[in-house]
């Protein structure tokens, strides 16, 4: 069998992936928690591949490389909290997705009854009338996404042990008004 076929080997790989994607992650949340306790107001947005992360936003190139130092240092004390973020896509990401289906559901979802009941007279004042439940259904959503979305983070989309993880360089570039900084890693 040929070492590239080799399903083990495949495996590996995609967990060896995985796990520097992990890390970086993690270090973007830390680095950007460093950067919001000590700049205050800053409106950043970050993004991790398997090279490190991205920030988009105006931040100074130095400030940048001196909080993602900070954060991973603190990270390899053992501070796990800093691979959580509170406004991370994760969380976005699962309370639009159980806020949509909360609403769905309650509205009747894809039932073959409501396929039929189309036609009848009503059907649309019967949708109304699920309005206030289709509501209360996405906000309960949003209130379950907030600890699922951080045991989400935990367990799956970031890694707080980063092993031998360290930062390469910090590079800046401006796309016309938009600053982006890619946070280059190894490890």
């Amino acid at each position: 069998m040929n070492k590239t076929s080799n399903p083990l080997r495949f495996k590996h790989y995609v967990s060896r992936f995985l796990s520097r994607v992990r890390r970086n992650h993690a270090l973007e949340h830390a680095t950007m928690t460093v950067l919001s306790e000590r700049q205050r107001g800053l409106r950043l947005v970050g993004r991790s591949s398997l090279w490190g992360f991205y920030i988009y936003g105006d931040v100074p190139t130095e400030s940048l490389l001196a909080a993602a130092q900070g954060g991973l240092r603190r990270l390899k004390a053992g501070q796990r909290q800093m691979a959580i973020h509170p406004n991370c896509g994760t969380n976005l990401a699962v309370a639009g997705i159980l806020a949509g289906l909360g609403a769905f559901l309650s509205l009747g979802g894809l039932s073959m009854r409501n396929q039929v009941s189309r036609k009848k007279p009503g059907f649309l004042l019967e949708r109304l009338a699920r309005l206030p439940l289709a509501c209360t259904a996405a906000m309960l959503g949003i209130v379950a996404a907030r600890p699922l979305g951080t045991a989400l983070q935990a367990r799956v989309t970031t890694q707080a042990n980063v092993g031998n993880l360290r930062i390469v360089g910090v590079t800046r570039e401006e796309k016309g008004s938009v600053v982006i900084h890619h946070v280059r890693t190894e490890g």
